[in-house]
């Protein structure tokens, strides 16, 4: 069995996490505290990483089997999984050849074949000569497209040297695309569009191959996306994953969704300023606009704030524009795209709206770009 981690209420669907080749649960360390509000969170160290014993294996199908015995002993039977890298093709090959068990799966900067086997055997051959040591120098720019989170490096260092080079010969052996079409499960798939060691061309040929995916491409995001663009990949991962439990009421996971989208600070604002005359107000919107209409899962989160932009240039409503407009940021989109759904808008909703939005837009990208460190 594996090392694993626990986060969330006993009682939530559960969600198991897959990571990286060399690193731990730590990599999923920014996106846990919003997955954790409805979900019951398994992280799992690979063989030799992290908190897992070295132990015996060949193949990403003897892998994928740890992971089943991990999660059974916590009684997740089916499970809702995620996975980076070799992570992401551990929850495919689940998925195509264990279709019962998984519920819906997420492949973060993956592929169905990890490029050319020979390359994968002589790093192995490198790291049973000398250790994961001389991985580092080289690897920083093909994990991180900003800067390099040091515990994560940590973890590469100490990562087993026969379990890690046993993980790079079952990459080598690794080809699912013959595969692809009988992965039965709504699928989310992440490109990093700096990731040069599965880049885009990788997961579009997931996203064609398995019947229902949906692809999502991160700007500014190496391999290690949910460590560079940790919010990205957060709001992709949220806007994939089913978002009401039938055990929680509409008004709970409106208060969820609703932070999830606005921001901790934006709402606890709101709520210091309820009052005995905007309580009612307060909780219509929370339980109907964010528990009932954000929650649907016809439209990703993506989607929905492009459709909100939309409708808030349209009606002139540029205080709730602006909010928007930090909202689709958390929510994925780049000012790129935001510009776009603008622009979009201009013909449709008419010049002057539009350059009154442009306005309010280019106000909120540049505190945003002033916050962020």
């Amino acid at each position: 069995m594996l090392h694993y981690r626990l986060d969330g209420p006993e009682q939530g669907q559960p969600l198991v996490l897959g990571p990286s080749l060399g690193t731990s649960t730590r990599l999923w360390d920014a996106q846990v505290p919003a997955l954790a509000r409805t979900f019951r969170v398994l992280r799992y160290d690979l063989p030799g990483h992290g908190g897992s014993p070295a132990q015996p294996f060949a193949s990403l199908d003897d892998l994928a089997a740890l992971v089943l015995e991990t999660a059974a002993a916590e009684g997740m039977e089916t499970f809702h999984y995620a996975g980076v890298s070799i992570g992401g093709a551990i929850g495919a090959t689940l998925a195509a050849r264990h279709p019962g068990r998984v519920r819906s799966l997420a492949m973060v900067c993956s592929s169905a074949r990890f490029g050319d086997p020979a390359s994968w055997r002589e790093r192995a051959a490198l790291v049973r000569a000398e250790g994961t040591g001389p991985l580092l120098e080289a690897g920083v720019g093909r994990w991180f497209a900003g800067p390099p989170r040091q515990d994560l490096l940590d973890d590469v260092a100490a990562a087993d040297p026969a379990a890690y080079a046993a993980c790079c010969d079952a990459l080598a052996a690794y080809d699912l695309r013959g595969e692809l079409a009988s992965i039965a499960v709504p699928t989310l798939v992440v490109a990093g569009r700096a990731d040069p060691a599965t880049p885009p061309a990788h997961a579009r040929e997931l996203a064609d191959g398995i019947p229902d995916a949906t692809l999502v491409e991160i700007a500014g995001a190496a391999h290690l996306a949910p460590a560079d663009r940790p919010e990205q990949v957060t709001a992709a991962l949220l806007a994939h994953l089913p978002t009401v439990s039938p055990t929680v009421s509409p008004t709970a996971s409106g208060m969820r969704v609703r932070r999830e989208v606005l921001g901790d600070a934006h709402v606890d604002r709101a709520v210091a300023r309820t009052t005995g005359f905007t309580r009612d107000f307060q909780d219509f919107i929370t339980r109907y606009a964010w528990g009932e209409i954000w929650t649907r899962p016809g439209l990703d989160r993506r989607t929905r704030s492009c459709v909100t932009l939309t409708a808030l240039v349209a009606r002139g409503h540029l205080d709730e524009l602006a909010m928007h407009v930090r909202a689709a940021l958390r929510n994925g989109l780049t000012p790129d795209e935001i510009g776009e759904v603008l622009l979009q808008s201009a013909v449709y909703c008419g010049v002057p709206a539009a350059n009154a939005a442009f306005a309010v837009a280019q106000r909120v990208l540049t505190e945003t770009a002033e916050e962020t460190p």
